[in-house]
């Protein structure tokens, strides 16, 4: 029954409409849509796409109150092991990890268990639970991925939670870096604030390292640290021409187009939007960077990549999305120089590449060809990844603070999510132990609740 019935799609918004606007691109399955959705779901003993799930999320079990149409109950599921259903729903890479384990996938098309949990995140609300107090404070820095998840446990486990932001708004890298058109904000507010209702408290403008120390925390009687301040340190090319005007890290771009609404004429720190704008990378980011820059204006976006299509590490969906926006892949191009013009990026200049041996990362390794070819573009948005911010680390070394770090800058842990430094534990982008994903971010914050609350209780 479950393989004559075929996956369920929703809705999406006109290709050529979502170009003027950053409204969700994807519409919520409607009551039929979900009903006929979780039929298909075998209900596996060995579930294996729990196993594929970071936070460990009973899947099998969720879907089956669905199909019962007890759809707060299924809602209760979830939030037993993430309180941000309508969040991992929309951004989490489900392919590579519970849809990608779907045994129905290996013949056909698995399960859609993303839109499914973003389906009940949407129509539920978190029951109130009542929490015995134990007495003894966290402290946690950064109000991203990582530390949501762990808040939530913490507090569960009656523990007065803190979370101190660096920034003037809530989410991390879910507010700052992905658009609205893929995370509406009124769907993070609401995560951010069945939180608050747990008790919760958050703390915004608040930089650990600079505002206030970490002995300082230890000093106001917080018993665990928990850093997940993310990695916020954009990686450059290191070519000529990369300090021209125009040329952004997409850390930049977005969260000045995100967070600071920099698109409006009206914004104190408005965005010169040329004529064409180039992206340089592959990953999610890129794709938010190059759908972005659509939607602000530019004529013209083109995303050039060092390898084939074949190997971009993007999500399936958002490339084709971008593919429907109208903008243009130029794969096996590697950039070489940024050619300026008073001051300005005016062109930009590539060796075209093919691929040879596999790397360390197991994929192709691109080689240069000697060709070159010169693109005319205005801006230049740069997408190779992100390293950790340094402060906290620097401000530990000041305060003598014996927290070990690697050749990066990362915050070392073993797999509990301790740290060389006692109290002090860190997870997420800072100190990762797998792909930079939100819902990997999230499984570390479970993963450090965990064990805060064993070496506390």
């Amino acid at each position: 029954m479950a393989e004559k019935i075929e996956r369920q799609r929703q809705k999406e918004q006109d290709r050529f409409e979502r170009r003027h606007n950053f409204d969700p691109v994807e519409e919520n399955f409607t009551d039929e849509q979900a009903s006929l959705e979780a039929s298909r779901c075998l209900s596996c003993k060995n579930a294996r796409c729990k196993a594929g799930c970071p936070v460990n999320i009973d899947i099998p079990a969720f879907i089956s109150e669905i199909k019962q149409n007890n759809i707060e109950k299924a809602g209760d599921v979830i939030r037993q092991s993430s309180m941000l259903p309508s969040v991992c729903g929309r951004v989490c890479p489900q392919e590579k990890q519970c849809e990608g384990n779907c045994i129905l996938g290996i013949k056909g098309s698995p399960v859609a268990i993303g839109a499914l949990e973003r389906y009940v995140g949407d129509k539920t609300k978190a029951k109130e639970v009542e929490i015995k107090p134990n007495g003894k404070k966290v402290a946690i820095v950064g109000s991203g991925c990582a530390g949501m998840s762990a808040a939530a446990d913490l507090r569960n486990a009656g523990f007065d939670v803190t979370i101190f932001e660096a920034l003037h708004e809530f989410g991390g890298v879910l507010r700052y870096g992905i658009p609205p058109f893929r995370l509406p904000r009124t769907v993070l507010d609401r995560e951010i604030e069945a939180l608050k209702n747990m008790g919760v408290v958050f703390h915004k403008n608040v930089i650990v390292g600079k505002s206030i120390t970490i002995n300082q925390l230890k000093e106001e009687g917080y018993s665990a640290i928990f850093i997940c301040s993310g990695a916020g340190l954009p990686k450059m090319m290191n070519i000529p021409g990369e300090n021209l005007n125009g040329v952004y890290s997409a850390n930049e771009f977005l969260t000045r187009v995100n967070l600071m609404h920099a698109q409006s004429p009206d914004t104190p720190t408005p965005l010169k939007v040329g004529k064409v704008a180039a992206i340089i990378g592959g990953g999610n980011v890129a794709m938010d960077a190059a759908r972005t820059s659509v939607r602000v204006g530019f004529e013209k976006v083109y995303v050039f990549y060092r390898r084939t299509e074949k190997e971009l590490p993007a999500r399936l969906e958002e490339i084709r999305h971008a593919k429907e926006e109208g903008i243009e892949f130029k794969f096996l191009h590697a950039p070489v120089e940024i050619i300026g013009e008073d001051g300005w990026a005016k062109a930009m200049k590539f060796e075209l590449m093919e691929l040879g041996e596999p790397d360390a990362s197991g994929r192709q390794r691109p080689v240069g060809t000697g060709e070159f070819v010169t693109v005319d573009v205005d801006s230049v948005i740069v997408s190779l990844g992100t390293g950790p911010n340094p402060i906290i680390q620097r401000s530990a070394k000041i305060e003598e603070i014996d927290l070990n770090t690697d050749e990066k800058g990362y915050i070392i842990i073993n797999e509990k999510c301790e740290t060389s430094a006692g109290s002090i534990y860190a997870g997420g982008d800072v100190a990762p132990l797998g792909p930079s994903t939100a819902i990997n971010a999230m499984g570390a914050g479970k993963k450090a609740a965990k064990t805060i609350i064993e070496a506390l209780s």
